[in-house]
């Protein structure tokens, strides 16, 4: 089941404020990107994900807000997606919503999630997010992108998104076991962020994958770039992503605050 369309920027945006210049193909930006909490001067999982003359906010795990302001107006962004319920994904939820109701005029700002999480985190009657469930198999247009989700191998309901734009795609595997597939997004993606939390000496330890399990995964998706996130403070990112290369074949790259991927 389809949730419903969001409008275009053009139609979401106040009057009056120009669109940006539409540029091909997609960005994303970090904003985030340690797992399950934040290191130090770290920040929890939080993705800026533009194209199509949209902007999307992808999960805001704890200091993404701070660092969303380095790169776009908070006021501008189109939508957010929150993956799942664990909190290093969505607390900044909190941040965004007391800034928007100062700055968004009573316009609201769709945010997509699995069933609950409003209520968990006591916004489900804010006068400023427009809470729209979504679930395994969904599919919703922001603007300029088509996102798709798909359930993952992960304690609570936790969705991996696909976002397509006029000519790219690109997949975020959100928290994940090594027991989904990321094939499920589809096998043509120019760009794949996956979860690598850990090494390999650590894999059954958590409900997450490591380096190798990440890099086998991209590999068999046939992802044409892999970049690699939600890795634990305490954990060697040179390791991580050692594993990751030697399993995919090809180089990979550590999701690092404000670092700039293009597909």
């Amino acid at each position: 089941m389809a949730a419903p369309i969001v409008p275009g920027p053009s139609s979401v945006r106040p009057p009056g404020t120009e669109a940006t210049e539409v540029r091909p193909g997609l960005t994303l930006t970090v904003l985030g990107c340690d797992g399950s909490w934040p290191g130090p001067a770290g920040a929890g999982s939080g993705y800026l994900v533009s194209g199509g003359g949209t902007s999307l906010m992808i999960d805001a795990g704890p200091g993404t807000f701070a660092n969303l302001q380095r790169h776009v107006d908070p006021a501008s962004v189109d939508a957010v997606i929150i993956t799942h319920h664990h909190p290093d994904h969505w607390s900044d939820l909190y941040a965004f919503d007391t800034q928007a109701r100062l700055a968004l005029h009573g316009r609201r700002v769709p945010l997509f999630a699995p069933a609950g999480l409003g209520d968990r985190a006591r916004l489900d009657r804010t006068p400023t997010l427009d809470w729209r469930v979504v679930t395994d198999g969904d599919t919703v247009r922001v603007g300029g992108l088509s996102c798709s989700f798909h359930r993952t191998d992960h304690v609570f309901e936790t969705l991996a998104v696909r976002i397509d734009g006029p000519a790219r795609a690109v997949g975020y595997s959100a928290d994940s076991g090594p027991g989904w597939s990321l094939a499920e997004l589809g096998t043509d993606l120019d760009l794949v962020l996956c979860e690598a939390t850990y090494t390999s000496e650590h894999e059954g330890t958590a409900g997450h994958m490591s380096g190798r399990q990440a890099g086998e995964q991209a590999r068999r998706a046939g992802a044409r770039k892999l970049v690699i996130t939600h890795r634990w403070p305490t954990i060697d990112a040179a390791s991580v992503v050692a594993e990751a290369e030697a399993a995919f074949g090809a180089p990979v790259e550590q999701a690092s605050i404000g670092k700039e991927f293009v597909a």
